[in-house]
């Protein structure tokens, strides 16, 4: 294993992306479909505004729904103290969050936009690839400390950060934990109340003795109501992993280890519980809700057909909004065994400027303001999400609710995914081995062994990862 490559060197080992040099292969599965799906926006004529010529910056997202809503209104804000930058929000078909596959066509044929959303853990990776701009000399020319630490919460700020360098804004954070139906849980004769985060950390096996409980199906053996399909949204490798106190990156060895005995526990739970109620039952119930974009009205927890959800913060603004009739708890996520402290995960996303931008003067002047104390205040009021600026997150008056369970009780000891320069493609593999685990397909131990080959053979070229 190589452990002595300097940062040179690694650097030597980035492709900047070109028309004629480009290689898709190396970062995302998604990118082999791109051709189908390329998008390119038209030249825009400079917009004129009390007779000032503007200049005028592309913002490209894939949030839908409420998430568009709350950045195109940080959007307008922005263009409207602006006296020189006008900023166009454009929607572009919602994929899986590793899938850069429509940016990388983009900038590939000199059609990408000037600013990005991108989810903050797969910065390291697309920045390896040569994906997004070095934004140190912007920094510096508009009074910001390139060290992101300084301003922003610190995994954050790493997340963001590659071989030293700054590639990205932080944007928000997140933290993930088990909602409850208080109706359907008295259903199962539980009394909701001894389920609120006061009274102590409840257990994996509890929560599936009483889904099992609340569990209905009809004559030709399909769900009309059920009481946790752990797998769905926020049930992921990393949640159960960190839950059951396992690790995913060993720093000293530069290598993955979801093969970890803990981790393949957690994996193990997730293969018995869908075994023991029928996988074909579990996946005909969620599928509506499990397509990438799928409206909130789909999930079954909104339309009352499932009583537990593991999910995040931002859900407390989605159900006011779709379902505010549900008389709803949320509490920590459980543990494998009584007396372990609950582990959480948090994640967020962040703004870059792709390689090529054809304004990445005025992109930075948004990106500033959107990632700045202006943009995290407008999206935590509006969105339940947390800000990743220390200032920002100081903030009392920004919580409310069921927000401050997040901020008080969870955000001081979550965990955070390792910003890996193969992230996206250790996500990728994590969630192939997942789905083969919850479907029945393969045993934790041989899915997640798999995982760990696919990626360790990549992140080599990386080592050490300071």
């Amino acid at each position: 294993m190589t452990t002595t490559k300097s940062s040179q060197h690694r650097a030597e080992k980035r492709t900047r992306i070109a028309p004629a040099t480009f290689n898709r292969r190396d970062l995302v599965k998604g990118a082999v479909g791109a051709g189908a799906m390329t998008f390119a926006l038209g030249a825009q004529a400079p917009m004129i505004v009390r007779g000032q010529s503007k200049t005028n910056v592309t913002f490209w997202t894939t949030y839908t729904d409420t998430g568009l809503k709350n950045l195109t209104d940080i959007v307008n804000a922005f263009n409207k103290q602006s006296t020189d930058t006008n900023v166009k929000i454009v929607q572009i078909p919602p994929a899986e969050v590793t899938d850069s596959s429509k940016l990388i066509t983009a900038v590939r044929g000199g059609t990408g936009p000037d600013v990005y959303l991108l989810d903050r853990f797969i910065v390291n990776e697309r920045a390896a690839n040569g994906l997004l701009e070095d934004l140190t000399d912007l920094m510096k020319k508009n009074g910001m400390n390139p060290d992101l630490t300084e301003d922003y919460i610190e995994f954050a700020a790493r997340e963001a950060t590659f071989d030293g360098k700054p590639y990205a804004l932080p944007f928000d954070t997140d933290v993930r934990a088990l909602y409850y139906n208080k109706a359907m849980i008295k259903e199962a004769g539980i009394d909701p109340a001894t389920w609120d985060p006061s009274k102590g950390v409840l257990l994996w096996d509890d929560i599936k003795a009483t889904a099992a409980k609340l569990n209905k199906k009809d004559t030709n053996g399909n769900f009309t109501q059920a009481g946790l399909v752990p797998w769905f949204d926020q049930g992921l490798p990393y949640t159960f992993g960190f839950s059951w106190g396992g690790t995913f990156f060993d720093k000293s060895k530069c290598e993955v280890t979801p093969d970890n005995d803990k981790i393949v526990a957690s994996g193990d739970w997730i293969y018995n519980y869908a075994k023991d109620q029928g996988v074909d039952a579990f996946q005909a119930f969620i599928q509506a809700a499990m397509k990438p974009g799928a409206p909130p009205q789909q999930n079954p927890f909104i339309q009352k057909r499932m009583a537990m959800w593991i999910t995040g913060d931002w859900s407390i603004q989605n159900l006011a909004t779709y379902a505010p009739d549900i008389d709803y708890g949320i509490t920590y996520l459980p543990v494998p065994t009584k007396g372990m402290n609950s582990t959480t995960w948090a994640g967020g996303w962040s703004v870059v400027i792709p390689q090529g931008a054809k304004e990445p003067e005025g992109a930075f002047k948004f990106m500033k303001y959107f990632a700045g104390p202006e943009g995290q205040k407008m999206y935590t009021k509006a969105s339940s999400h947390v800000p990743t600026l220390k200032s920002v997150q100081a903030d009392k008056s920004l919580y409310s609710g069921k927000h401050v369970f997040f901020i008080e009780k969870l955000l001081p000891t979550t965990k955070n995914r390792p910003p890996l320069p193969v992230g996206a493609k250790f996500w990728d593999e994590l969630q192939t081995a997942w789905q083969k685990i919850y479907l029945n397909k393969e045993s934790a131990k041989q899915a997640y062994g798999e995982a760990k080959q696919n990626t360790q053979t990549l992140i080599q070229q990386f080592c050490p990862i300071t």
